[in-house]
């Protein structure tokens, strides 16, 4: 656990070091999307009967593009997409809540061996919680920026509001290049342990054997089970859509980005949050509160010789 600490700390210092070097660079910058062309117009000064002898009427150097209405219709949609966000976080949780009260946790037939078996390295607990805290920080200042507006500031006074924005906002910037970060690290250390397999079927056709209700069946699971290899998968499809997007959006002028793809690139990211929202709150249930003794996996890398037979047996096997 210390060599985990050690590690998260190193990671952490280091981010915030290169972080504070792209300052200046991650600042929010003017907009200017199309280029204008600056004329003087002959005569135009300040005479005794003030009319300009030659008037010229100004156009932009180009015409901006022709706005793409399907985007923008999604885009104006801010009512719906604000309660998608937000229910996307707490409609998800108090469904997760209703199912634990009438289902109950799943819990270790055979109680806890007392037996640990290794299971996380120190940098990869360090790399999770680099990206887990980073996407929890993201998705809260995410719900403010995406509907603070219309359920948030009619219960503040202008000042706070204000105050709220303006730290969300800094924030969600600053938290991106952890996300990132852990997001490139996970996707690479982990990915070959999450290949899909026959016997995930299986595990889904049961539900993963958490249902407390008729015969109790625990399915086959490698290193990974099949719920855990669909989040994976999900998160490395919409999370790097999340930072593509999102760079793309803080860095408008190093992208070369146009009024459309800014739009594209809004609404890319407004699907993405909705969905990593959404399947993070399910992973954080069951890893917390569903599984009974899953939680030690990420934070002292051990897990219960039990809980392995229960919940990995094939992984299991193999160690044996």
């Amino acid at each position: 656990m210390n060599r985990a600490i050690k590690w998260l700390s190193f990671i952490v210092i280091s981010l915030f070091v290169s972080t504070a070097a792209m300052a200046d660079e991650a600042s929010l910058q003017p907009q200017q999307w199309q280029p204008i062309k600056v004329e003087a117009i002959a005569g135009d000064i300040p005479e005794l009967r003030g009319m300009p002898t030659d008037p010229q009427l100004q156009l932009p150097a180009s015409l901006p593009e022709d706005a793409n209405e399907t985007v923008l219709g999604y885009l104006a949609a801010t009512d719906t997409i604000a309660f998608l966000v937000y229910a996307s976080l707490f409609a998800v949780i108090a469904l997760f809540i209703i199912f634990i009260v009438i289902n109950g946790i799943s819990r270790l037939d055979d109680g806890f061996s007392g037996k640990l078996i290794k299971r996380w390295s120190g940098l990869s607990i360090s790399v999770h919680w680099l990206g887990a805290i980073a996407c929890i920080f993201l998705i809260l200042t995410g719900l403010v920026l995406a509907g603070g507006r219309l359920y948030l500031e009619p219960s503040m006074n202008q000042s706070s509001w204000a105050s709220l924005v303006g730290l969300s906002s800094g924030l969600h910037e600053l938290m991106a290049f952890p996300f990132i970060l852990g997001y490139i690290l996970m996707i690479f250390m982990w990915a070959p342990k999450q290949i899909p397999a026959s016997y995930d079927l299986k595990w889904f056709a049961v539900l993963g054997g958490y249902l407390n209700t008729g015969k109790k069946h625990h399915p086959d699971a490698g290193f990974a089970n099949a719920g855990e290899k669909l989040w994976f998968w999900v998160f490395a499809l919409f999370g790097g859509l999340m930072v593509i997007s999102g760079l793309t959006m803080m860095f408008p002028e190093t992208f070369v980005v146009t009024k459309n793809t800014a739009n594209t690139m809004l609404l890319v990211h407004i699907v993405s949050t909705i969905i990593i929202t959404a399947f993070s709150v399910v992973h954080i249930f069951m890893a917390t509160v569903m599984s009974e003794g899953g939680m030690s996996n990420m934070t002292s890398g051990y897990c219960d010789e039990n809980w392995a037979k229960q919940h990995h047996n094939l992984w299991f096997k193999e160690l044996k």
